[in-house]
């Protein structure tokens, strides 16, 4: 090997391994001596002349929040290949991030260079008098003074695919709050943050810090981008400046949301609204001390019944007007209710217009194919020939839809080798018209929704969200508060972008309509912007009484903890109120509740479940089955436990001792009305009954003023408990509603007493 050609090598895999090539020169007017400060009366942030992240001071008391031993660079930029002629001729054609490597502030600007990348890009800093600190890409500058340039590529410069608007290493705190990209404790907050839906926001753990990362994309605007940066000692003073760049960027405001004495009020959620029903569910509601009601969107409009399968068409069902619903709704205000809607924001129905007999433009296309040969309208089974390898389509049975033009088709399978084309192709899916598609048509596969694949689902870079957005509005006029945005993880890539976007676009119209923004809002899937909008995260799903508890510790209780550390309440929810159901098999898995034998809900069951809750300040969501109400023998004793513990919610009764004691999971916890229109909070715990916990009977006994207190009640109708010695002179106990029995007898006694009884005449039980 010649000289020449090794130390040519050499410098290739030099340059590889991310040493800046010779050829760069920087220019003049960066001097490397002169770092960046960025100061608020809350923070300072240093970054130093190549652009490394120096220093974070909390001025408070002087924590300094950054780990700067990795040198990680406060800016960036990335391409999808290097597009410099005499970069690419040294550098791998993939997709490639250049460092910052040079800053200088001139006024409110910060201009950056980078390694390798022939341009540099003016940052405009506010520094505002609220503490926070915004960072904007305002100017992309093509770099006249460095000799390598795009001048004879016929392209837009500089070909930037991202830019990382702020990355800063964050050490580790005690918590880290991954929506909101926060990092914090008692003497330190820092946030990295985006200020529009369009910002790429992330994070990456490292030894002992967090690299915090706000990127702006080409697709969206590189100079639409904003980053904020909020710092402070303390929580309050964080969510301050938070509340301050909210307010300012134009923001929904997540955290005046969160601050509402409301938001931790558990809602009762109904499919049965209607004008005749309405005074039975309030009747219920007020029953158990609610006050949100959540209205899923089936009982309002036509089709409902049919579900996903009619949205969003939206039209008012039979027996509901604008002008009753309105007066319904304020029926439910009057009582101290607020009212929300539980609706799927991006689903379009398979029997909705939007997709027969003409299947909407703007529905979702996972992937587009090019037709390389006409398809005459036929109703003949077909192939359709495509250019692109359909190698990555959908081969679910359910998902198997192609849509050209307004035309919906299945098909069995495809080929992997030319000439491509899909086999099987059966027209007209769906009812939709067949027609002449020619040569050269582009269509795609139709994004089927996963949950049942009755409905697919909305392309967010079309009008169509913001035309579901409208009638979704118009819903909410009639004096609704809050929205559940179900359905959210149906929403096309980026879904950093989009998931908000599907949310905010309704919110926006719902504002524009009426004025009033949300209380807050729920979805079943987020993205960082969604934080400001979803001040109640997200419901879960069903499960039956048989594994409501450990379930309830597995995923709520897990994420209330989580989401506590985005300063973000959880809802505890969905729960089901179901009646006993002593007949058929035993209930199969873990699973949603099914149709097999249960004992319905019960009172220690919901008690359980929502002293959790209560501990973390969060509420859950109740769904009510009228049926069930209505046939259920121990309703009302169910609705007064709920009550007693909303009541406690709206009065904030809770200590922060008390709420630590609840959050223990093997432990179990019961309120009992004190006499003076107060509460005590006690430790009870289930004992056997005639053998098992899981009879006809249960019962739960606690310690109050020296006494042991026995609670017990049968699941559903009524039967007699008889001892098999009596028990403090008392032969046996008549089992029915919620009863109390007191002893002075040790608890092992009570225990064994319990355990060995027998059940008698359980009647219509059996």
């Amino acid at each position: 090997m010649s000289m020449m050609i090794a130390a040519g090598l050499a410098a290739i895999l030099a340059t590889s391994a991310g040493a800046a090539p010779t050829f760069e020169r920087l220019p003049s007017h960066f001097d490397g001596k002169t770092p960046v400060v960025v100061e608020t009366k809350a923070f300072k942030l240093v970054i130093n002349p190549d652009a490394t992240a120096k220093s974070l001071v909390v001025k408070a008391n002087g924590e300094e929040m950054l780990e700067p031993r990795e040198g990680i660079p406060v800016f960036a930029t990335t391409q999808i290949r290097p597009f410099n002629n005499e970069i690419r001729l040294v550098q791998q054609a993939k997709r490639t991030t250049y460092p910052a490597n040079r800053v200088r502030r001139e006024g409110d600007l910060i201009r950056v260079g980078f390694e390798t990348a022939p341009y540099e890009v003016e940052v405009r800093v506010e520094e505002t008098a609220a503490g926070y600190v915004t960072f904007r890409p305002e100017r992309l500058i093509s770099n006249t003074e460095q000799e390598h340039q795009y001048w004879h590529w016929n392209l837009d410069v500089p070909p930037m695919d991202s830019f990382r608007v702020l990355q800063l290493p964050v050490k580790d705190r005690e918590n880290f709050g991954d929506w909101l990209n926060v990092m914090w404790d008692g003497r330190g907050c820092v946030g990295v943050m985006g200020g529009t839906p369009y910002m790429d926001v992330d994070n990456e753990r490292r030894w002992g810090f967090h690299r915090l990362t706000v990127e702006a994309m080409k697709n969206y605007g590189i100079t639409n981008g904003v980053a904020v940066l909020a710092a402070a000692a303390t929580p309050a003073g964080f969510l301050e400046q938070v509340d301050a760049a909210e307010a300012a960027c134009g923001m929904p405001r997540g955290v005046k949301s969160r601050r509402d004495s409301r938001l931790n009020a558990s809602l009762f959620w109904t499919a049965e609204i209607s004008p005749g029903t309405a005074d039975e569910l309030l009747s219920y509601a007020k029953a158990g001390g609610f006050r949100m009601m959540l209205v899923y969107y089936t009982s309002l409009v036509n089709g409902g019944r049919k579900g996903y399968r009619t949205l969003p068409d939206y039209t008012w069902a039979k027996g509901w007007t604008r002008k009753s619903f309105t007066e319904t709704v304020r029926k439910f205000n009057a009582a101290g209710i607020s009212v929300g809607m539980h609706t799927l924001q991006t689903f379009i129905g398979f029997d909705s217009s939007y997709v027969t007999p003409e299947a909407d433009h703007r529905l979702a296309l996972l992937k587009h194919y090019t037709l390389s040969r006409a398809l005459p309208a036929s109703e003949n089974v077909c192939d359709v020939y495509v250019e692109q390898n359909p190698i990555a389509a959908p081969m679910h049975p359910k998902c198997r839809i192609l849509r050209f033009g307004t035309e919906l088709m299945t098909y069995e399978g495809y080929t992997t080798e030319r000439p491509y084309r899909f086999t099987g192709v059966r027209r007209r899916h769906l009812g939709t018209y067949a027609k002449d598609h020619p040569v050269g048509e582009i269509g795609g596969v139709l994004g089927v929704s996963e949950c049942a694949a009755i409905s697919t689902y909305v392309d967010q870079d079309t009008s169509l969200q913001d035309e579901i957005g409208d009638k979704i509005a118009s819903i909410y006029d009639c004096g609704l508060e809050f929205l559940y945005f179900d359905g959210s993880e149906d929403a096309n890539p980026p879904c950093t972008v989009n998931i908000s976007l599907s949310q905010i676009r309704c919110v926006d119209r719902c504002i524009a309509r009426t004025g009033r923004p949300p209380l807050f809002t729920e979805g079943c899937a987020k993205s960082h912007f969604g934080w400001h909008l979803q001040s109640g995260a997200n419901a879960f799903d069903v499960f039956s009484p048989e594994y409501f508890k450990p379930k309830i510790i597995e995923y709520p209780y897990a994420a209330a903890k989580r989401l506590a550390k985005d300063f973000t309440r959880v809802d505890f929810g969905w729960w089901r109120f179901g009646a006993p159901n002593l007949k058929g098999p035993p209930q199969k898995g873990e699973g949603l509740w099914g149709a097999g034998r249960t004992v319905g809900v019960q009172a220690d069951i919901w008690e359980y479940g929502t002293s959790k809750a209560a501990a973390f300040d969060c509420p859950s969501t109740m769904q009510m089955s009228l049926r069930a109400l209505r046939s259920h023998k121990r309703t009302a004793d169910i609705l007064a436990t709920v009550r007693r513990w909303e009541d406690v919610r709206a009065r904030k009764w809770l200590t922060p001792a008390q709420k630590e004691l609840l959050k223990d999971p093997k432990r179990e916890f019961h309120l009992v009305d004190d006499g003076k229109g107060g509460y005590e909070l006690l430790e009870w715990t289930q004992l056997d009954v005639a053998g098992g916990k899981w009879t006809d009977v249960r019962a739960f006994m606690y310690e109050r003023g020296g006494k042991r207190v026995v609670e017990y009640w049968h699941i559903q109708d009524k039967a007699r408990l008889v001892f098999a010695s009596p028990l403090d002179g008392t032969p046996g106990l008549d089992a029915g509603d919620m009863k109390v029995f007191e002893t002075t007898l040790p608890a092992d006694a009570v225990k064994a007493a319990f355990a060995s009884a027998t059940i008698q005449n359980a009647g219509d039980a059996k």
